[in-house]
């Protein structure tokens, strides 16, 4: 039997590997859409990574005292809007990595948790300070160093990639809502669940079958997603946020290392600068949050930014 001592110590670091896997499935994810969108359209892709996330995910049913009455809920409308909202967000981060260079659209990605914040005094009424806002203000000021408006450098896409970090915002406003009632893995299946036809209808307007290893693509981002999305949730539920958001942000490099090996791309000086201005301001925002947790004996976690969640 392990000691109370032992296990205490084993925790952060059982906490800090499974942030770990989350982090290098998503990017895996992230590659494998990029992979994807060479082939086919984005409402496509979302559509096959929601389905076989879905096949990933049903799974979880089986384990003992489970099966379709896990799946009772009274929180159907609020499923129902944070999928909608969830969706629309997906078909923007993916259009963002299909189309902007990798390391730039997972920076972008990781605004996310600013707007979280401003989500939280405008949905739940939550009290934000100086140093706070000081936080969000710094990650705005990472932004607008990667977008650069007014240079040649800055194109209207980039705000496509912004714009599915606002909405990642308000569905991680959703997700703490129903986190308050609703076990992790119920959120998993539901969202899985309403998110295959809602993203059916759209991509039957561009429908093209997958050819080849393009199937492999779509396939590895739905079991990838669902993967990294299941072990993120099991890290937070038992770790600090504010230790384990710098591992999430481990993601940014094994993506860039990836787009420099399979598509020759580059991150250019503004990218990098911007997105360790937004990392730092995320880390900051973390730390506080679990500051505040510990204070009011409550979970908050802000939402990490995933593509595709």
């Amino acid at each position: 039997m392990r000691s109370p001592a032992r296990a205490a110590i084993s925790t952060p670091a059982r906490a800090a590997l499974l942030m770990l896997g989350s982090t290098i499935l998503f990017a895996l994810m992230v590659i494998a859409i990029r992979l994807a969108s060479e082939s086919l359209h984005t409402f496509e892709i979302a559509f096959f990574r929601n389905f076989f996330g879905l096949v990933a995910a049903l799974p979880l049913l089986l384990r003992p005292g489970r099966g379709l009455a896990f799946l009772r809920t009274t929180q159907l409308p609020r499923y129902v809007v944070r999928c909608v909202i969830g969706v629309a967000s997906m078909f923007c981060g993916f259009w963002a990595i299909g189309h902007l260079p990798l390391a730039q659209a997972v920076s972008l990605s990781y605004s996310t948790p600013i707007f979280v914040t401003i989500a939280a005094v405008l949905f739940l009424g939550e009290t934000v300070r100086a140093r706070r806002w000081t936080a969000v203000a710094l990650g705005f000021v990472g932004v607008l160093v990667i977008l650069r408006p007014g240079t040649g450098e800055f194109t209207p896409g980039m705000l496509v990639a912004v714009a599915a970090a606002v909405l990642s915002g308000i569905v991680a406003i959703q997700i703490k809502e129903l986190s308050r009632t609703e076990p992790a893995d119920r959120i998993v299946i539901w969202t899985t669940l309403f998110w295959v036809p809602m993203s059916f209808l759209p991509a039957l307007v561009v429908w093209e079958w997958p050819q080849g290893i393009v199937w492999l693509w779509v396939i590895a981002s739905g079991v990838l997603g669902t993967g990294g999305h299941m072990l993120w949730t099991r890290a937070l539920k038992i770790g600090e946020v504010s230790a384990l958001t710098p591992i999430s942000f481990m993601q940014l490099p094994v993506v860039a290392l990836f787009g420099w090996l399979l598509f020759g791309q580059t991150v250019d000086r503004w990218t990098a600068i911007g997105a360790g201005i937004i990392l730092a301001a995320n880390a900051y925002i973390a730390h506080r949050e679990a500051r505040l947790a510990r204070r009011s004996a409550t979970t908050a976690p802000v939402e990490a930014a995933k593509p595709g969640e």
